[in-house]
């Protein structure tokens, strides 16, 4: 958390805000919230950057300034504020960047698990991860082929970023129940028809995610209503949403799992 929705969410709502901004000054409150460059290298390439874009790759926020990319990786309790200056730091603060349009852009982090790059080689921060699920050359054929092409359990494969980018612990849940398909499903045994429908089960969860800005659970990502819509994820013990079924809770690869006993048969 956040996963692909939530982090697009973000991207959508700071893209209008920051692009076409030059940066003022950068304070970093925190040393080990920078993966890359130096603290020092770190100030010196960012300070008076224009920021061109901000796209994302993966769960990854990707911040452009010409051949710079300024990636962050919220992780568990990572935020993004924007902020009028002045701007006095607050508890949790990991990074302030003070911008010329008169905002702070403010990375707070009360769990430390964030991380931020800054690098002219996106591929050093985004070159292991596996396919974008909206990409067009992203096929149910070329699921097919990467299911077929490992023997791992669903789930677990599902949440390996190297096999498919953007995935977390609520939409591969999601995914798998609209699919029909149980998480401890062996990759390798996946006919293609079901590889058609866990494909199109993806790209229906995620884009209802971000129709519905992600989903807001817990005190870390505001904003979204998409657990209004949840299926199966934290409704143990609901009536399954197609049958009526109890959802019942598992753990699968030491992670909480939601499913439908009846329509997820292992």
């Amino acid at each position: 958390m956040p996963e692909l929705p939530e982090v697009e969410s973000f991207v959508r709502s700071l893209r209008p805000e920051l692009t076409g901004r030059t940066v003022q000054a950068v304070h970093l409150l925190w040393r080990r919230t920078l993966a890359m460059p130096t603290p020092e290298d770190f100030r010196t390439q960012l300070g008076g950057q224009k920021i061109t874009g901000v796209e994302r790759r993966a769960k990854y926020l990707d911040v452009q300034l010409g051949r710079l990319h300024l990636f962050i990786h919220l992780r568990m309790s990572g935020d993004l504020y924007l902020r009028p200056l002045p701007y006095a730091p607050q508890t949790h603060d990991r990074l302030i960047v003070e911008l010329s349009d008169g905002h702070a852009l403010v990375f707070h982090d009360p769990r430390k698990f964030g991380r931020i790059w800054l690098t002219t080689q996106p591929e050093e921060v985004t070159g292991r991860l596996g396919p974008e699920p909206f990409d067009p050359a992203f096929t149910p054929q070329e699921l097919y082929n990467r299911l077929r092409g490992r023997r791992r359990q669903l789930k677990p494969l599902l949440l390996d970023q190297s096999f498919l980018a953007g995935l977390g612990n609520i939409y591969t849940d999601e995914a798998l129940h609209l699919a029909g398909l149980h998480p401890l499903r062996i990759s390798d045994t996946i006919s293609f028809e079901e590889a058609a429908r866990l494909y199109h089960a993806i790209q229906t969860v995620l884009q209802t995610g971000i129709e519905h800005n992600g989903a807001s659970i817990d005190w870390v990502y505001r904003g979204g209503n998409f657990q209004n819509y949840f299926r199966v994820y934290d409704r143990k013990g609901q009536p399954c949403p197609t049958c009526g079924t109890p959802i019942e809770w598992m753990v699968v690869g030491q992670r909480g799992t939601h499913i439908c006993p009846q329509c997820q048969v292992k």
